[in-house]
């Protein structure tokens, strides 16, 4: 998944808790193998050689259901979360060897490749009527990823775990003598600080930030998360968390909202789901703000 994994799991009499993790670890190879788009043999870049020259292509129920997933977030975002505009990729360098920010002329370019209007979802089939579209799951599959652990983790017996996949979090059940899970919330702009601890006994915990990955040109930052719209990265919250049912929903909301900018605490509001977000000249606001803080 890109990012570091981890998997907890408490007290006793737990069954076999060693062919359960091996279970989860191969669930998520699974899931990686068929959506990564580092991958020329996933799945997902068989649909993105087919995007990239146009034409249509069947998809089983699981990728199905990944797209009438995204499909729903693209409406519910008003067009911001996209999973066509991972080709702004291409503009944009994030790190030490970044650069700068790129020429205006090469966003507008690929603006023109971005679009989830552009191609027809039918399911089972997915059309490209026009040639140069690409699909990029990341913003939905990780979290997926969690979910479908915590699924094999239940399966298999266990009452008591966390699945982290990268940050995006996971609960099957509290921990062995009752008591919930802590999980510190990351301060946007100090590595090593904490702006909250939230206690989770069941679902799932995930944010999304404008610090993982980043770029400052003349003192201003520029995160990774793209406006599909524009090209150009969000300038207004810095970070969103959102306690959620499904890690795909929390993973997804928090995006949205981070996509939303101004819009976004509100947004958050209406969807009644227990958050928190920061924005980029620090202040901090919802449903989760009178939580606990630490500093790391």
């Amino acid at each position: 998944m890109g990012s570091p994994c981890e998997i907890r799991i408490d007290g006793e009499g737990t069954g076999d808790a060693a062919q359960a993790v091996a279970h989860v670890v191969a669930e998520v190879d699974r899931l990686e193998r068929r959506y990564s788009r580092f991958r020329e043999d996933s799945d997902l870049s068989a649909i993105n050689r087919v995007a990239a020259e146009g034409g249509r292509i069947e998809v089983d129920a699981e990728t199905a259901g990944l797209l009438d997933y995204a499909e729903a977030c693209y409406v519910e975002s008003a067009g911001r979360f996209d999973v066509t505009s991972g080709v702004l990729r291409k503009a944009w360098r994030f790190g030490r060897d970044a650069g700068g920010l790129p020429e205006p002329k090469v966003i507008e370019a690929l603006l023109a490749r971005v679009g989830w209007r552009r191609l027809e979802w039918q399911r089972p089939w997915l059309v490209f009527p026009e040639p140069g579209l690409e699909l990029d799951l990341g913003g939905i599959v990780k979290e997926y990823a969690a979910d479908c652990a915590a699924r094999v983790l239940s399966d298999a017996g266990i009452e008591h775990a966390l699945v982290n996949l990268g940050g995006d979090v996971r609960a099957v059940g509290p921990r062995a003598d009752g008591a919930p899970w802590r999980i510190g919330v990351r301060h946007p702009r100090r590595p090593d600080g904490l702006v909250a601890t939230v206690s989770i006994s069941e679902g799932a915990l995930a944010t999304s930030g404008d610090y993982e990955r980043c770029i400052e040109v003349e003192g201003v930052r520029y995160g990774h998360v793209l406006d599909p719209r524009t090209g150009w990265p969000v300038r207004h919250l810095a970070s969103v968390t959102v306690l959620a049912p499904l890690c795909v929903v929390a993973g997804s909301a928090s995006t949205i909202a981070l996509l939303s900018e101004q819009a976004g605490p509100s947004w958050l509001e209406s969807m009644e789901l227990p958050h928190l977000w920061i924005d980029v000249e620090g202040r901090m606001g919802g449903s989760l703000c009178a939580l606990p803080r630490e500093t790391g």
